[in-house]
């Protein structure tokens, strides 16, 4: 690993660049004045198909000079540009820099377009159907990867077309997740909550704080071992939106359900996150791309969840 972090990656290319140039000036050089000898027919002797000889003429002053261009144009362009290791040349040229920049142009042409939307509310932008074409457009660029095109998620990607949300569903709180990003992650509690046995019973009782076919005798006695999951989840396990922890009596399961996924859980934890947009959109654009999220699960026109 210390040789990615260090110089000699830098000074390694560069030398390979630069040797390889030089290399062609030698050769250039060096063919133009060595001889070869010939016959006085001003042939080398060397003869294929039975009359076909090669000639030692020198090389054409075009095709020299193309040679010298070529290398002129590199030493010129190796100044100009990052070519040299991590030189970054007179210009202070970049792809990010280029990436950049072509992004702000790109946000500055379509800033008047947003700035209708900046005053709305996301309930009132929710019946735009012009906001609601550039939201969706928003989310298939930079949302729909993980949670879908249709919005649905998948394992371990949350349904947006639900009410259940692990962090709040009101459109500030859209806003805040799709600017901050979010990072959840469940510890291993397997040591806090005792045996195989017992992580087994308490499987068993979040099972049925939603109703979903469990083992009565396991749950019972695994209820007063859910101690050590309320902290985060609640006496009641309904969850707790300021730490991103799940309700656990709907039927609502983000990374699988039954008693094998629930033990897996409890026994191995989880971290998941999700990446913060505002270094990729604009604050307009999140602003939109919020209210179409916030759409998904609200009727146009709607009261925001409380």
């Amino acid at each position: 690993m210390s040789d990615f972090t260090s110089n000699f990656w830098s000074v390694y290319v560069a030398g390979i660049s630069l040797v390889g140039i030089f290399a062609c000036l030698v050769l250039l050089w060096f063919s133009g004045k060595a001889k070869a000898m010939t016959a006085n027919d001003n042939t080398t002797g060397h003869v294929w198909d039975g009359d076909l000889r090669e000639m030692n003429n020198p090389l054409p002053r075009w095709w020299v000079w193309l040679f010298i261009i070529t290398v002129v144009f590199s030493l010129a362009y190796l100044a100009m540009y990052p070519g040299l290791g991590n030189y970054a040349g007179k210009f202070g040229w970049s792809q990010v820099g280029q990436y950049e920049a072509e992004i702000a142009k790109g946000n500055k042409e379509v800033e008047p377009l947003y700035a209708k939307f900046n005053s709305m509310k996301p309930e009132d932008m929710a019946g735009d159907a012009q906001a609601m074409a550039i939201g969706e457009r928003l989310f298939m660029n930079n949302c729909s990867q993980c949670h879908g095109s249709d919005a649905r998620g998948s394992k371990g990607f949350p349904n947006l077309t639900d009410k259940d949300w692990l962090h709040g569903g009101t459109p500030d709180k859209i806003v805040e997740t799709l600017a901050k990003g979010r990072m959840g992650n469940m510890p291993p509690m397997a040591a806090a909550v005792g045996t195989s046995d017992d992580v087994r019973n308490v499987a068993n009782y979040v099972l049925s704080l939603s109703g979903s076919p469990h083992d009565s005798v396991k749950a019972a006695l695994g209820k007063s071992k859910f101690g050590a999951c309320a902290a985060c989840h609640g006496v009641d396990g309904k969850g707790n939106q300021a730490l991103g922890a799940p309700n656990l009596t709907d039927d609502i399961w983000l990374h699988g359900w039954g008693e094998n996924s629930i033990v897996a859980m409890i026994n191995n934890g989880k971290v998941n996150q999700m990446p913060a947009q505002e270094g990729k959109l604009t604050e307009s654009q999140i602003h939109v791309l919020a209210s179409y999220v916030w759409s998904l699960s609200n009727k146009p026109g709607a009261v925001a969840l409380k």
